[in-house]
């Protein structure tokens, strides 16, 4: 797929990908990190899509760290770096590192000896076109809380006091999206500028941490967010990337309302019904009557949500709504959906099953708050 302008994020452009870790170790940790580094080196070298990697130590700071791994392309990295098997590959790290970085990039240009930087080579891995963004990046957040428990979490969270916006002088939380799903709970984040430091930011603030302890007796994954170990185990389950953001070139209507749509995936098919979806929308960026003027596709392992800005109210262009439009689309979707889990049977061609999945999908809205409101 070719980006367009309007495509600020995506891992589907078929591009090499570079990973960037970077680490400050304690003093001492040295050999214990080298040992947890070899057991992982080992294990990531059998990853389908690994290329290659690098361990660098800093010349200037003997602490400091560099780790760089190549890939073929965004979705097998991104499916080892949200497994289980990642998680528990990386724990005997955590004792030897003071903190961490992690920054990913799509290949873009690239020269070898004898060779000059290319501009036309999709065909090995290099991005042939530069995305234009647009200063934010977005991130999500899903877990769930015990069954019978769901009406007390929202209230929970919809009561909360917004914490300060602005963080730095380059780095503000500009909107947070909440959202719930039969007991699982989706909490998106827009950020202008840095996106670790403001969910550095967010995580030290009282209001926050004061709901984080709210949560906590209803969450299905006991947590303890005063323990490093923990936390960090947490929110590396809980995260859910954003893999594409698209928005229309038209100019922006009034009267836009944020939905989600949670799509379960059959197993393994996630980043496949991500990519189905991610396609959809680009296509309806291009379309002056599509209702969806914004999409952003969040995707780990078999859970799938979309995030949609649209005109109007979902039901009234359900096909447009749930990313169907086109032929053949709906049998696709319907392949790769997991049918018992959202109670539709048979085909999506149907009006009856649109609707019916539209209802399923659509999740409840909790909380949506803007820095500005």
């Amino acid at each position: 797929m070719a980006p367009s302008g309007r495509i600020s994020q995506s891992v589907f452009d078929g591009s090499r990908l570079r990973v960037i870790l970077l680490l400050d170790l304690y003093e001492g940790a040295q050999e214990q990190f080298l040992d947890a580094y070899e057991l992982m080196r080992k294990q990531v070298a059998s990853v389908p899509g690994h290329i290659s990697d690098q361990l660098c130590q800093s010349i200037e700071n003997p602490s400091q760290w560099l780790i760089t791994s190549e890939w073929e392309s965004a979705p097998p990295f991104l499916a080892w770096v949200n497994s289980e098997e990642h998680v528990e590959t990386v724990k005997p790290m955590h004792s030897c590192v003071r903190d961490t970085r992690s920054m990913r990039y799509s290949i873009l240009r690239e020269t070898s000896p004898g060779q000059p930087a290319s501009r036309t080579a999709a065909s090995a891995g290099v991005q042939v076109k530069a995305r234009v963004g647009d200063g934010v990046a977005r991130h999500a957040l899903t877990f769930t809380v015990k069954p019978g428990s769901e009406s007390k979490v929202a209230e929970i969270l919809a009561g909360y006091q917004s914490p300060q916006a602005q963080v730095d002088e380059t780095t503000r939380l500009r909107r947070t999206s909440l959202f719930m799903h039969g007991n699982r709970v989706v909490r998106a984040v827009e950020v202008e500028g840095d996106l670790l430091v403001a969910l550095r930011h967010v995580a030290r603030q009282p209001e926050v941490r004061a709901v984080e302890e709210a949560i906590n007796p209803y969450l299905e994954q006991d947590r303890d967010l005063t323990d490093p170990e923990s936390a960090r185990v947490f929110f590396t389950r809980a995260a859910l990337p954003a893999v594409h953001h698209v928005v229309s070139d038209r100019p922006t209507p009034a009267g836009l309302r944020r939905h989600a749509l949670y799509y379960p995936a059959k197993e393994g098919q996630g980043m496949e019904l991500a990519q189905l979806l991610a396609h959809q929308d680009r296509d309806a960026a291009d379309d002056p009557n599509s209702p969806v003027h914004s999409s952003t596709v969040f995707q780990r392992d078999d859970i799938v949500v979309r995030l949609i800005d649209v005109t109007g109210e979902l039901d009234l262009d359900p096909v447009a709504s749930l990313g169907l439009k086109g032929s053949g689309k709906a049998a696709k979707l319907a392949r790769l959906l997991d049918g018992a889990a959202i109670g539709v049977e048979g085909s999506l061609e149907t009006e009856r099953n649109v609707n019916r999945l539209l209802s399923h999908a659509d999740m409840l809205p909790v909380t949506d708050r803007s820095a500005n409101t």
